[in-house]
């Protein structure tokens, strides 16, 4: 075991919190810049707009569940092979993750460009929409591979012992996009055109901060060297981060299922009103997943040592955490949802504003459960339990969520509509609960 592996030594509650600190900002910093991207969009270029780029997210979900995927696998299963002292071995994993994100990433930005209207329109994307739409969408597309080395670092810069590094790097391309985002929608009047460059741009910086920092051995367990194509590999990291994926996945097919239920009974304000509730979403499940994704590694690493006593000990502190956080997310919603909704709608007279304030007290009781539903799924993927951990998204998602989601709003109307995601939340929990209390024994955290 290497001396420099910070996976290694003895984790306190404080300092695990530590730890996972800059993974936690990083995925805040990312919704956040998200949010900006946004408020721009909204105030400098009009709410219409706002609504026609949240219309090609679903496929933005896509993407990210496929990086996703890779990296929390390749995560686990890396961490484990430096728990177990298989160093050289980890290192050649690692490389042949980020190969095959890359070649992945051509792949997908390829095809989406080829048949770009055709996808668009499948989205439910309206005719005032379409060209707002199809304007933001083929530049991000043509930044794919960017975005994917960009997920892809910022879950393996922790799995490497070196979460501030995945911090910084992340906080400039934010900071990027958002001084070239005031820059491209404001004097050089470039609308969503400008808004989609800016983005990408954003998502080269840590993209190539990666590629140069992990060109040769520095002071950190994982750099990248010769390999192989380890197809057996490559299929463990695929299941093991398939909850992940199916989770994104799902966060595209339900992101869709809004835009289509909004656009129903609101129009095109209702569409830019649930995207700035998704907003809000964005940020509180950044903390949870920040925080699940920063002490996964050592999860991982603690249960390749079958280092028991600190395996418990980091399950007790994630669920105190995991606990506060929750109750914390929601009073905190409540607190300052109208001060933000201003800032996105320009004042209190909007309908935009008016369609948020009746649904998000119901939406925002969501915020008491998905915390554990994400630690859950996170904790069963760092133990290489990848069944468990897709098990779990996909009852929280596609069973529970869609399934609120066409049935309530048929059942209650525009109510039933607010209350579809804590439903599902609630539900998946329950599922949560019961699979952490069946692993207690077998993984011995509890």
């Amino acid at each position: 075991m290497e001396h420099n592996d910070r996976l290694a030594r003895q984790f306190t509650a404080a300092s695990l919190l530590r730890f996972a600190l800059p993974n936690i900002v990083m995925m805040v910093f990312l919704s956040l810049y998200t949010i900006v991207d946004g408020i721009f969009i909204s105030r400098l270029v009009g709410t219409l707009a706002l609504s026609a780029v949240n219309m090609s997210y679903p496929l933005t979900s896509l993407a990210m569940a496929v990086g996703i995927m890779l990296g929390t696998g390749g995560s686990a299963i890396i961490a484990r092979k430096l728990g177990e002292g298989r160093e050289q071995t980890a290192r050649e994993d690692f490389t042949c993750i980020v190969a095959v994100s890359l070649a992945v990433s051509v792949v997908f930005g390829a095809v989406g460009l080829v048949f770009l209207d055709p996808i668009l329109s499948f989205l439910g994307t309206s005719p005032a929409q379409f060209p707002l739409c199809q304007a933001y969408t083929r530049i991000l597309l043509a930044f794919s591979p960017a975005f994917f080395l960009q997920t892809v670092f910022q879950i393996l810069f922790v799995t490497a012992g070196k979460p501030g590094l995945g911090l910084g790097v992340t906080a400039a391309g934010g900071i990027a996009n958002i001084v070239l985002d005031a820059v491209s929608m404001g004097p050089l009047g470039m609308g969503v055109t400008g808004a989609a460059a800016a983005t990408g741009i954003g998502y080269c910086i840590p993209a190539v901060a990666g590629i140069l920092y992990f060109l040769r051995p520095r002071d950190s367990a994982l750099w990248f060297t010769h390999f192989h194509i380890q197809w057996r590999m490559l299929l463990h990291a695929c299941g093991n981060g398939a909850s992940e994926m199916v989770g994104n996945i799902a966060n595209a097919v339900t992101n869709l299922l809004f835009n289509l239920i909004f656009l129903t009974f609101w129009g095109e304000d209702g569409v830019a009103a649930i995207t700035i509730v998704m907003y809000f979403q964005f940020v509180f499940s950044a903390v949870y997943l920040g925080y699940s994704m920063g002490v996964a590694p050592v999860i991982s690493y603690k249960y390749g040592a079958q280092d028991i006593p600190q395996l418990r000990h980091i399950f007790r502190t994630c669920s105190v955490f995991i606990l506060i956080c929750s109750v914390a997310a929601y009073l905190l919603a409540l607190a300052v949802v109208r001060g933000c909704l201003a800032i996105f709608t320009g004042g209190t007279d909007s309908p935009v504003y008016a369609i948020t304030m009746e649904g998000f007290p119901l939406f925002a009781v969501s915020f008491l459960f998905m915390a554990v539903n994400i630690f859950a799924s996170s904790l069963f993927t760092a133990l290489s339990n990848g069944v468990v951990s897709a098990v779990i998204s996909f009852a929280r998602t596609f069973v529970f969520l869609v399934g609120t989601q066409l049935l309530f709003p048929f059942l209650w109307g525009q109510i039933g509509v607010w209350l579809a995601v804590p439903a599902a939340e609630l539900l998946g929990m329950v599922v949560s609960v019961g699979f952490l209390i069946w692993g207690r024994r077998r993984y011995q955290y509890a």
